[in-house]
């Protein structure tokens, strides 16, 4: 990566008038932001479709779109829907935060009357992108099919054996032939998302603005991907889980976390030449420029919990694939860029395994400022070949971090940056990133904006209320991305533009 900088917004945070942020207007509005700001990043958070909790991170498919994200207004203007049926719909009333429930229950029912509508016009088109992603796209339609036919259940609970564990072929063409109409809406659905986000992509490269993009390092249980292909986890002849994944009790947690998704078969998938992973990569190569792995050390070594226990203490470490892995996706995705997440404590070999990827590892600066601990989070100890964060989307806005910890790590954050009143507490921080020698830096949007309580992204291990913050509009405005722009020119992470030429008299 070249020395720049980027912003952290998931587009759900977008400002939209149907309760959700989407690859519409507002999309393209944030990209003329960022780059009248001097960003060249914009990273997102998962755009899959999300299941029970909203979380990016637990998606029914590694490979599909997020419906929610399709804009409507595109829709009305292609002809697809009408005004009335998208203005009947309640969306939320709270333009700050998204309501979950009311999505849920309004955007299927628009999307679809646009499947009634575009189904044959659009014929041709569909028929050519089912035939390029048909690897995944018709187990993920058939999946979410039987979902609804189901009452949404997970698919180990699905009455039918033979289709829970895809017995025979005959069974799910079987099912295919029963659910036709909603195999289709789904199929239809990834098509109008896919249409929306290539034209958005296009339209960031030609601001050269990049897409970061996370990728979790497990799938969910009740996903597409492990219904499809169970050979590639670790699960008995019946499809239970035999070990699931969670990280070991450390100081912040006596019980460690239980994450509970399945873990890899990775001797299965090494014999196999790292296939599931590769298409995996293949299909996030079509969403993201760069790719952030969650959870890095995971592969080189990986918590694992006997199936059925209560907390993550029990678990054992077993050894990850490691380089082979990483030789496997450089070597298949050359124009792609990885960043790893390490953070928390690295072992040796962990630090071993990012020297050897090359890949950047992440700071944050929020964990640069404990005085009760030497960090190796504080810029003057960062390598050039890093990212450097505030936070992620895991962390406090800047301005509730401030109110959140000791207050003796504050007035080592202030003396560390030479930060003061005048300034502002979160452009002091934010400074600090920017003039580190990192060669890329990354903001949360929230902390431009100087926000705080109410305003956090996720807050780990709580199940409810996360997910939910959004931008109002008006607030990426040309006086914030002025501000940043200078900013980002001071410290050498953009072009400064040429000055406009004074108009004569």
């Amino acid at each position: 990566m070249n020395r720049s900088s980027g912003i952290l917004l998931a587009v759900s945070s977008l400002p939209s008038p149907y309760g959700i942020g989407t690859l519409g207007k507002a999309a393209y509005d944030f990209a003329d932001f960022l780059h009248e700001a001097g960003q060249h990043y914009w990273q997102m958070l998962p755009l899959g479709p999300t299941s029970y909790g909203d979380s990016p991170y637990q998606s029914f498919s590694t490979f599909a779109g997020n419906p929610y994200f399709i804009d409507l207004d595109m829709l009305m203007a292609d002809g697809l829907l009408e005004r009335g049926e998208v203005e009947s719909c309640q969306w939320g009333s709270e333009p700050r935060y998204v309501d979950y429930g009311k999505i849920y229950e309004s955007r299927f029912k628009v999307l679809a009357l646009a499947k009634q509508r575009g189904w044959q016009r659009d014929a041709a088109q569909v028929a050519a992108f089912r035939a390029e992603n048909s690897r995944w796209l018709e187990d993920y339609a058939l999946f979410m099919a039987c979902k609804r036919h189901f009452g949404m259940k997970a698919w180990t609970e699905w009455p039918e054996e033979a289709l829970r564990l895809r017995k025979t072929p005959e069974v799910l063409e079987q099912y295919r032939k029963q659910l036709q109409e909603d195999v289709e809406l789904f199929v239809y659905i990834q098509f109008l998302f896919f249409q929306q986000w290539t034209a958005l992509r296009d339209y960031l490269h030609s601001l050269d603005i990049q897409v970061i993009g996370d990728l979790p390092i497990y799938v969910p249980m009740d996903s597409a991907d492990v219904w499809a292909e169970p050979q590639f986890f670790q699960l008995d002849d019946q499809c239970v889980p035999t070990a699931v994944s969670g990280v070991p009790p450390d100081y912040f947690s006596e019980d460690g976390q239980l994450w509970g998704t399945p873990l890899y078969r990775w001797d299965t998938m090494r014999d196999d030449g790292y296939g599931w992973w590769i298409r995996r990569i293949d299909g996030a190569g079509k969403l993201y420029d760069v790719i952030r792995i969650d959870h890095f050390r995971g592969l080189d070594t990986y918590w694992a919990v006997p199936y059925g226990d209560k907390t993550a203490k029990t678990g054992q470490w077993c050894k990850g694939p490691g380089m082979s892995l990483i030789r496997a996706l450089t070597g298949w995705f050359p124009q792609l860029e990885f960043i790893a997440e390490d953070l928390g404590y690295p072992t040796p070999s962990v630090q071993q395994l990012l020297h050897d990827s090359g890949w950047p590892g992440m700071k944050v600066l929020e964990f640069a400022f404990d005085s009760r601990d030497t960090s190796n989070y504080l810029p003057h100890t960062y390598p050039r070949h890093c990212v450097c964060y505030t936070g992620t989307h895991d962390n406090s806005p800047l301005e509730l971090w401030r109110r959140e910890v000791a207050a003796e790590d504050i007035d080592y954050a202030k003396r560390y940056l030479g930060l003061n009143d005048e300034e502002g507490f979160h452009w002091g921080v934010l400074r600090g990133g920017q003039s580190s020698v990192a060669d890329l830096f990354v903001a949360q949007m929230q902390d431009y904006l100087g926000l705080g309580q109410y305003h956090r992204m996720n807050i780990p291990g709580i199940p409810e209320g996360n997910w939910q913050w959004r931008l109002l509009p008006g607030e990426a405005n040309s006086e914030l991305a002025q501000k940043i722009y200078d900013m980002t020119v001071m410290y050498s992470r953009t072009e400064r533009r040429p000055e406009a030429e004074p108009t004569a008299e």
